[in-house]
């Protein structure tokens, strides 16, 4: 069964991840397809181009949670925007992810910051 796991996982890992644990600040640049529609003739006809353009969107923020294992492996990051606190679930191996850049090591004693939540910063 274990076998099983390994051989149809191992194709869809990602090999170059770099090293992070929580409480690190990272910054993720995520690759987000834009599709735009654009109309030519409108008295002819009504003619479509489609393009794609693919942007890199980044998310900054402090790491408060790593779960799972292997390609089900899963982190939280967190970030305050415009006095709002915002957090996203990233799958570590997703291929929408382009990179992942460690800002700043964190130095906590702690699995899981959920106490970051709590709007008080420490």
């Amino acid at each position: 069964m274990l076998d099983i796991r390994q051989t149809v996982e191992k194709p869809r890992m990602r090999e170059k991840i770099s090293e992070f644990r929580v409480g690190d600040t990272v910054k993720v640049s995520l690759k987000i397809k834009e599709i735009i529609k654009e109309e030519r003739n409108k008295k002819k006809g009504s003619k479509e181009k489609v393009t794609e353009k693919e942007k890199i969107y980044p998310f900054q923020g402090i790491v408060i949670k790593r779960k799972g294992g292997g390609i089900r492996e899963t982190f939280t990051v967190r970030k305050e925007s415009h006095g709002i606190g915002v957090e996203r679930i990233f799958p570590l191996h997703s291929p929408i992810i382009s990179e992942i850049h460690v800002l700043k090591k964190g130095n906590v004693k702690r699995a899981k910051l959920y106490y970051l939540r709590d709007g008080k910063k420490r």
